[in-house]
């Protein structure tokens, strides 16, 4: 194919699902209701961890060395996650680290990726969301440009499996 046409050719953006991720039960719910979800419809999976800044003005050395703590446990978490995503359904993830407010990079991140079409969260069991899924379902839910997918947290394997 020549230069031309393939400069020409229509550009095949992959869809992708969003998954927040921490160490929290139901991070792994919603994600594994966007892998099932994204392995049928032939879709991508970005893995999101995102770092809270660490403030010790005062002891700049313990606050470098709590943020590169951080930091790895997030690399551990998301490789693990990683694979578990591509053992369940031979889909390779991309995973991002961020540092800052999980909301705020969030929105960044779908800002960056136009690829990305669905964010996939999971409600902690109780009566009380989780502050970004109150964040993003309510306040800033109209400022998206795509739907948002809030998953019960207290789904179990089997009913995840079967609506999806």
């Amino acid at each position: 194919m020549s230069e031309t046409q393939s400069a020409s050719a229509p550009q095949t953006r992959r869809q992708k699902f969003l998954v927040v991720v921490d160490d929290t039960a139901e991070s792994r719910v919603a994600l594994r209701y966007a892998t099932r979800r994204a392995r049928n419809v032939q879709s991508g999976v970005v893995l999101l961890r995102v770092v809270e800044p660490v403030d010790f003005n005062q002891w700049a050395g313990v606050a470098e060395i709590m943020r590169q703590e951080a930091y790895e446990a997030a690399e551990v978490l998301l490789r693990k996650l990683a694979e578990e995503v591509n053992l369940e359904s031979g889909l390779l993830p991309e995973v991002s680290i961020r540092e800052g407010k999980a909301k705020d990079e969030l929105l960044r991140l779908v800002e960056e990726d136009p690829a990305i079409r669905m964010l996939v969260l999971a409600a902690a069991p109780g009566n009380e969301p989780g502050p970004l899924v109150t964040a993003l379902a309510g306040q800033m839910a109209g400022n998206l440009s795509f739907p948002i997918t809030i998953v019960p947290g207290n789904l179990t394997d089997d009913q995840i499996d079967r609506i999806t």
